[in-house]
This record gives structure tokens, sequence and C-alpha cells, in this order.
């Protein structure tokens, strides 16, 4: 069996790796005289003076953390501190990848009524490796001088585009003139990305 003395030291080693990035109060840190305690599995065990409440902590094995200061008397949990920081990490790490999948990136690609069929080939396998990303594309073409009397070519450009990306794009928005620009938008297929 492990003596008390040994079992104290182990408890305080274990209060001061944790106390170096602490975001709560813990064990010794905790300045309030009386607290509310509550027991690993949920349940109440009543207020308690802080030494009774450290007492039953480091006999479970566990911490006891400070949750909720502000109330009359403090809540205090009796819980695996180091534990319930890794699984608060691993909700964030979740939470920031599902943010990422819902703001994808809207790339913008400007094309001109008189592409080159290099440039625009280019232009179309650039484009082709953000849409298998999963990333929106939006082509835009600007109109100059004389080239608003035919903007039918540029429509021709925006969709000559959009066939050549089909296999992994849709159109989500058709060529639309505003002023001197004519833009199409393009999502990936929902294949694709599965």
């Amino acid at each position: 069996m492990v003596e008390v003395g040994t079992l104290y030291l182990l408890f305080l080693w274990r209060c001061i790796n944790i106390a170096k990035d602490r975001d709560l109060f813990i064990n010794k840190q905790i300045r309030a005289k009386e607290v509310m305690v509550i027991g690993p599995n949920g349940e109440q065990l009543g207020v308690k003076p802080i030494a009774d409440a450290l007492t039953l902590a480091s006999y479970a094995g566990f911490d006891l953390v400070l949750i909720s200061p502000g109330a009359k008397p403090p809540v205090c949990k009796i819980m695996d501190y180091n534990r319930f920081k890794y699984e608060n990490k691993k909700k964030q790490k979740e939470n920031m990848k599902r943010q990422r999948e819902n703001n994808l990136e809207l790339k913008e690609y400007r094309l001109s009524v008189s592409i080159d069929i290099h440039d625009f080939n280019t232009r179309v396998k650039n484009a082709s490796k953000y849409l298998e990303k999963g990333h929106k594309i939006k082509v835009t073409i600007m109109f100059r001088g004389r080239q608003m009397a035919h903007t039918e070519l540029g429509r021709d450009v925006l969709l000559r585009f959009a066939d050549a990306v089909k296999d992994i794009a849709t159109i989500e928005q058709k060529p639309k003139l505003d002023g001197r620009f004519m833009t199409m938008l393009l999502v990936p297929c929902k294949d694709k990305e599965k």
C-alpha cells in the first residue's frame, strides 16, 4: 500500500504541473473558505470547507476544480483535470475543422474576351486544382471599350471555361452581366467531394 506522504507528494507534483498552463483554479489555488462540491459522477456532495473538499478529491485520486467562482458559495467539481483539458482541446479542434469546412474560400479568376488558348488552359488547370480541394470558383470577364457591344463573346468564353471543368464542377450562377463585368460562379460536384 502507498504511504500517505508519498500520495501527498504525488498530489502536489500534479498540482504544480497542471498550474503551469491553467485556465481554471484547481486544488490549492482555490481561495474560498467553503465551496459547493460536485462529485466525479455529477452528484452534489453539499457545501464543505475547502480542506474537506481537497481531502475528498485526493482520496478519489482526482483534482478539485473551481467551475463557477461567482456563485454563492463557489462551485467546485472533483474531476481529472488533465483529461478535462484534453477533451476540451479535442472539441476545439473538431469545431475548428467544421468551421473550416463550412467557410470554404472563393477564388476568383479573371479572363478576357480575347484570351489566348495557353492562358485559358493554364487558368483551367489552376481552377481544377482549387475545385478538387472543395472551394468555389468565381470567373470574371471585364469588358473594355468596344467589347461592351459584343458581350456574347464574353459569355462564350465563360461557358467554354465551365465546359472545361464540367467533370469536377457545376455552374451555381450562370454568366450574368453587371456593368462592365460578367461573372459566373462554379462549385465542386457533390459526388466528387465524397
